[in-house]
């Protein structure tokens, strides 16, 4: 089974980015039933909808960059890099279906978004992660990424939101 990792540019490419972001929410919400009010506050500070809505000016160079994931040409997941500002870059909606896991699919869509971060300049890329990510959280730290204590941050303050950092 072919996999390959693409940059986002077409309207469906673009499209399939958006529906698995939604998809990532979903998965959220059913893993996560004692945080919907969490999930949902998120949701709406982080902008979500508008972010998706307007694509091109915060996913796409030369502001940020989304990877999409595909096994036999479908759309499986995706990893996308969302500026701050010139030294600080986010590892944003990292994202793989279930039926498409243990595929190397995440280490290359977070090597992926590592490499762009170097290239756009980045000294430190950030993540949020909430703490059931039993998947991701082993696979973040074998990319080099440290917990840290973060109160500024979204649930800076809530245990159940891990917050890493990875020095560029």
């Amino acid at each position: 089974m072919p996999t390959t990792i693409i940059t986002a540019r077409t309207p469906a490419q673009i499209d399939a980015a958006c529906a698995l972001v939604w998809e990532f929410f979903a998965q959220l919400r059913d893993r996560y039933p004692d945080m919907l009010a969490e999930i949902d506050a998120y949701v709406a500070d982080q902008q979500v909808a508008a972010q998706l809505a307007d694509f091109a000016a915060v996913f796409l160079p030369p502001a940020g960059e989304c990877f999409l994931a595909y096994v036999d040409d479908a759309p499986v997941g995706l990893a996308m890099l969302k500026p701050h500002d010139d030294a600080l870059g986010e590892m944003n909606r990292m994202y793989v279906r279930a039926a498409a896991r243990g595929l190397g699919l995440g280490r290359r869509l977070g090597d992926s978004v590592i490499d762009q971060a170097r290239r756009s300049g980045c000294e430190t890329l950030r993540l949020d992660a909430a703490h059931r990510h039993v998947e991701a959280l082993p696979l973040y730290e074998s990319l080099g990424f440290v917990r840290v204590t973060d109160p500024g941050a979204f649930g800076g303050e809530d245990a159940r939101i891990i917050h890493m950092t990875l020095a560029l």
